[in-house]
């Protein structure tokens, strides 16, 4: 049995329509080069069903007949396990980027590299001291101490202040990172509503797989994230790739439900003032509006969030605040500072009440010494300055020793043995008392500066700082190496991760992203199949031609 003069026709004709579909998808492609996120797509061309179909009254011919091509569906070209491996990188690389941000601005605070640096303010301070020392009576050298201790003072009161300023500004900044991904998450869940509208139908919304995937890259820079495709019900292409469940990795939240609009979970981190007013994180909650999932900060996985909240800082036990360590970068450094400056300013504070002030121009009497530097207990650094006595007058700092001849046989000797020892409240205690002295005798002279001596000497005694046994000196430099280094490890992973992320979003590229090289070819390839069923079509016009008008004449 022979099939219809007419087929091949329709064969052609499928070929004309098709082949433009493809020329069309490549214009859309070439359109398209130079949007962001934009994948790369083609037609699948899918043979149409062959003549005859198999049936009990099928035609009796050799074989069967095939009967063209039709365009089955407009797919995305896309690898989801370069996809997979990208966030997961970028993740990584939001972690460190965050931490790195944090370290540098602080290291760049710190910077001791200029004449103005702490480093040289404290080694200029001990070096007025020494000047002190050589020639105490003169009131110029003390006045350059004085102002010497005022810089000292501004310089860790500044350090401190652009440290907190810049703590402020990471708290502000998770404000507006969660704000930001709390869009990215709903901006994903109506993408997810719009696929689930159309896909049953049977329609590949390529556009917005596309948008999903945008959003996803983002979003896996501040928190990471496992990603579960969920097909759509209905009649769905078999290459829809239907919308997406998104979950927190490790935890098992599922943050964007996928067949779910109504599943949406956002986030939110709290900060909690404690009892001195400062405020750090004490937690973040994900909800849905109806439940909450509470987790602690070191509960949240390493991503961009959670690099800010260690930059800001935030509670070790948000259920006992005033009670809970403070964990975090700046939080950490702002405690060294303290911690430096408490322990440092006690010592010479101790040192300095135990030496004699210059004698009262009317009384014609010396004086034991007050308190060199004074601060709050709460902000040591923060708060550090000049005690108003030196301030208002130079006198008053006390660079002269005992006159160990006016103490008594017993009291010299004892002060001698506390003066090894260093316990400098006790030598206060013993020079209070006046029976430590023999009548009359003049408790110092103008001209001493062995106090002031043993004032710079403070910088080579071994100190307890808050369990840590050094000299100021190199528990400073301690600080400051840790940051460089920390800064260093930092720098050092994100730089890491960032190649990697970048050499896989390379792969993407070779593998998604459009080749206008490729498309030309593509377009050439298209264009010629068109012109040649085209032809086709001609070639038939012509058969029929001959068959209608060219057949049955004879005898006319």
């Amino acid at each position: 049995m022979a099939t219809s003069t007419f087929h091949g026709l329709e064969t052609a004709r499928r070929g004309m329509m098709t082949q433009q579909a493809a020329l069309r998808t490549v214009g859309h492609n070439i359109a398209n080069a130079n949007t962001p996120g934009y994948t790369r797509q083609r037609v699948n061309f899918v043979q149409t069903q062959a003549y005859p179909g198999v049936g009990r009254n099928a035609p009796s011919i050799p074989g069967q007949v095939g009967t063209g091509v039709m365009a089955g569906s407009i797919q995305r070209i896309r690898d989801a396990f370069l996809d997979l491996q990208y966030r997961q990188h970028n993740t990584q690389n939001g972690y460190w980027d965050a931490r790195a941000d944090a370290l540098i601005r602080m290291e760049e605070i710190l910077n001791d590299l200029d004449s103005n640096g702490l480093a040289n303010q404290i080694d200029q301070f001990w070096s007025k001291l020494q000047d002190l020392s050589a020639d105490p009576e003169d009131t110029a050298v003390r006045y350059v101490l004085r102002e010497q201790a005022v810089s000292l003072a501004d310089s860790f009161n500044e350090q401190y202040m652009l440290l907190e300023q810049v703590r402020d500004d990471y708290g502000n900044e998770i404000g507006v990172v969660t704000d930001h991904l709390n869009s990215l998450l709903s901006q994903l869940n109506e993408i997810n509503a719009q696929i689930r509208k159309v896909e049953p139908s049977g329609y590949v919304t390529n556009d917005l797989y596309d948008e999903q995937d945008r959003l996803l890259d983002q979003i896996s820079a501040i928190i990471p994230i496992e990603v579960q495709r969920v097909k759509s019900g209905g009649n769905p292409n078999p290459v829809a790739e239907g919308a997406v469940t998104v979950t927190l990795k490790g935890t098992g939240i599922t943050l964007v439900n996928g067949a779910d609009k109504n599943a949406l979970q956002q986030f939110e981190v709290a900060k909690t003032e404690n009892s001195l007013g400062d405020e750090y994180v004490s937690g973040i909650s994900i909800s849905n509006g109806t439940d909450t999932v509470n987790l602690n900060v070191q509960e949240l996985p390493q991503g961009g969030l959670k690099g800010l909240i260690e930059a800001f800082g935030y509670y070790q036990d948000p259920t006992d605040i005033d009670n809970s360590e403070v964990n975090g970068l700046y939080p950490n450094m702002l405690a060294e500072l303290n911690v430096m400056v408490k322990t440092f300013v006690e010592a010479l504070n101790s040192a300095h009440r135990i030496g004699y002030t210059l004698e009262d121009p009317l009384t014609g009497e010396v004086s034991l010494g007050g308190d060199f530097f004074v601060f709050d207990e709460n902000k040591p650094a923060g708060t550090l300055k000049v005690s108003d006595d030196i301030l208002n007058n130079a006198n008053n700092i006390a660079a002269a020793r005992v006159n160990l001849d006016g103490l008594t046989d017993d009291a010299r000797q004892q002060y001698q043995t506390l003066l090894a020892a260093k316990d400098f409240a006790a030598i206060r205690t013993l020079l209070e008392d006046e029976n430590s002295f023999k009548p009359g005798a003049k408790r110092a002279f103008a001209g001493d500066g062995q106090n002031a001596l043993l004032l710079s000497e403070i910088k080579d005694i071994r100190l307890n700082f808050n369990g840590t046994a050094s000299t100021f000196s190199n528990y400073y430099r301690g600080v400051m190496g840790r940051a460089a280094v920390e800064t260093s490890e930092a720098v050092s992973k994100r730089d890491s991760y960032e190649v990697l992320r970048d050499n896989v979003q390379f792969e993407r590229n070779s593998v998604s992203q459009v080749s206008l090289d490729e498309e030309m070819t593509l377009m050439i390839q298209f264009q010629h199949a068109y012109n040649a069923a085209a032809r086709n079509i001609t070639q038939i016009d012509e058969m029929l031609d001959r068959i209608i008008n060219g057949m049955g004449i004879v005898g006319r």
